[in-house]
């Protein structure tokens, strides 16, 4: 058989493609520099592990002294509290300050202005002195002889704690009021118009559609807050309240002439109760992020998996090529 009746010539077969030998990329400085910061890091823990001066058995002697673990209960005690003042202060300042009233609105902005502009210090010094600014207190109708309570000694009432409560919560309701306006404002007013066209009041738009939703964005700075708040409980000491951790290490010292070890102790209680609060802000935050995002739940693929008899693998594999070919 000729070349004519089998047709016209086909050409050489094609090569097989040679496979690609990736090599990976190296970081040389990379491995150096995070050896260097290994080192530097071993350097200082065994510089400070061996030095006499941070008399670690005066620091392992009290970090479960009786008075240290009283220590850290006015210290959650002072943030908790405070701390829920300052939320629910800083929720109707933040309504004010949003208000369409004049008066309201002017002041919601002199109390932040005033308390935002002034140092935590100073202000508590000054709740520290408000019985000596105000000896006594009366109610009643002005420019008359009609009295309802009056009080000769407003000493009686001094209490140094709850003192530090009202000035820590006074001071951080100013902040607070900003964080909550944030938050209202991120919601999209088709969310009030919706509400209102629902008949609900003013309020009831406030407390069932504007909050919740503007939840995902207080969180996180309000966790940030209370942390924050955490470690300013050690400057009521200038009311004076030394109840909590810094006073507290700051009597013993007083005593033994051994600050450095008594802080370190107080310090380490503080990393305690902020890492504890961290934790439980990271789980909150993810609560209120629930459909924030199309990121399907361990929870919700189980439950996707067993309606529709396939493994949450599947379910998986199947969204992510959806969503790429979407892209």
């Amino acid at each position: 058989m000729t070349s004519d009746e089998t047709g016209p010539e086909t050409g050489p077969e094609p090569s097989t493609p040679v496979p690609i030998k990736a090599v990976p990329l190296r970081h040389p400085w990379r491995w150096i520099s995070a050896a260097l910061v290994l080192v530097l890091v071993f350097l200082f823990v065994w510089g400070a592990a061996t030095n006499p001066a941070y008399r670690w058995d005066t620091y392992g002697r009290y970090l479960f002294d009786t008075r240290f673990g009283m220590a850290v209960f006015y210290t959650v005690a002072l943030t908790v509290l405070s701390m829920i003042l300052a939320v629910i202060l800083g929720v109707i300042l933040s309504v004010m300050r949003m208000s369409e009233n004049p008066v309201l609105k002017a002041v919601a902005w002199v109390y932040l202005w005033i308390f935002r502009g002034t140092p935590i210090y100073v202000q508590l010094l000054f709740w520290g002195l408000i019985f000596t600014l105000y000896r006594q207190i009366q109610f009643g109708i002005p420019f008359t002889d009609l009295t309802f309570v009056r009080f000769e000694d407003t000493m009686v009432l001094y209490s140094a704690f709850w003192l530090a409560v009202i000035g820590l919560a006074m001071n951080e309701a100013a902040y607070m009021a900003e964080i909550v306006r944030a938050g209202i404002s991120s919601v999209p007013e088709g969310q009030s118009e919706a509400s209102t066209a629902l008949g609900m009041s003013r309020a009831q738009t406030m407390r069932r559609t504007v909050l919740p939703q503007a939840m995902r964005v207080i969180i996180p700075p309000t966790g940030n807050e209370l942390i924050s708040m955490l470690k300013t409980t050690s400057l009521v000491v200038a009311i004076p309240f030394s109840g909590e951790l810094y006073g507290q290490a700051r009597d013993i010292s007083g005593v033994n002439f051994q600050p450095i070890p008594l802080l370190l102790v107080a310090a380490t209680w503080y990393l305690v109760i902020t890492s504890v609060l961290m934790v439980g802000q990271h789980y909150l935050e993810k609560r209120f992020s629930r459909g924030a995002t199309r990121q399907l739940t361990a929870r919700q693929l189980r439950v996707m998996a067993e309606a529709d008899g396939v493994t949450p693998s599947a379910i998986m594999s199947a969204t992510g090529r959806e969503k790429g070919g979407a892209q």
